[in-house]
């Protein structure tokens, strides 16, 4: 996109299009069955490093480190290595939140949509891509490391007049409604452990829209967003 559009829908994915709160329940229940509580429980503390780390959750990079922890057992467990088809075979597609490509499609009637994530470069485009969510946004796709500081670049990519926000962290919201003002109009999807906490809610103030669920976006009422 060269020209600026009137509005420009942007939307994030775990727990926003996707039910990533059951991809990881199902990625602990398999590492626990696989591999005992205990190595399991090692993996998630790699995980919780590395995001602190790097900024965001590295599925792939985690496995990594575990593997090459010379206390547990798994790095010399050929099951070890079958671990990485799990996460990039993983039936993505079944976790797409009921209502939420028809809310893509309603969306696209109304201006183009662009998927805007945080995540690695390998198992987050994989996990767009077999969700089907990629093809449903028409390839526009925006992975970062910190997307809520990557507004000049989402602008250049896809310059507009307006934007609209949908995503179930206020924190996200609220840090891009902090630069953009008025240009942005922020959609709060109360969906997902994030949106469901109370004392994290607490600390932002409220988006401009809330739903309960992507799906309600399928035939929502948008007031006239404002002109910049």
């Amino acid at each position: 996109m060269t020209e600026p559009t009137d509005t420009v829908y942007l939307i994030d994915v775990d727990n926003t299009l996707l039910d990533n709160d059951r991809i990881i329940a199902d990625l602990r229940q398999h590492l626990e069955e696989a591999f005992g509580m205990a190595s399991a429980d090692r993996y998630w503390q790699t995980l919780e490093r590395l995001r602190t780390e790097l900024g965001y959750v590295d599925y792939l990079g985690a496995l990594q480190h575990y593997r090459n922890d010379e206390s547990l057992r798994g790095m010399k467990d050929s099951r070890m290595l079958l671990m990485s088809g799990y996460l990039i075979d993983y039936p993505f597609a079944d976790r797409v939140y009921p209502g939420a490509l028809d809310a893509l499609k309603a969306l696209r009637q109304r201006g183009p949509v662009v998927i805007v994530s945080d995540g690695d470069v390998v198992f987050q485009p994989r996990k767009v891509q077999q969700a089907a969510l990629w093809d449903a946004v028409e390839g526009r796709v925006l992975i970062y490391v910190h997307k809520e500081q990557m507004l000049d670049a989402i602008a250049a990519a896809y310059p507009a007049r307006h934007y609209v926000m949908i995503d179930d962290k206020l924190r996200i919201l609220s840090a891009m409604k902090a630069v953009w003002g008025a240009r942005l109009t922020t959609v709060f999807v109360r969906q997902g452990h994030y949106a469901l906490d109370t004392q994290a809610i607490a600390a932002y103030a409220p988006a401009d829209i809330t739903v309960e669920r992507i799906g309600d976006l399928v035939d929502y009422q948008w007031p006239a967003l404002p002109e910049t």
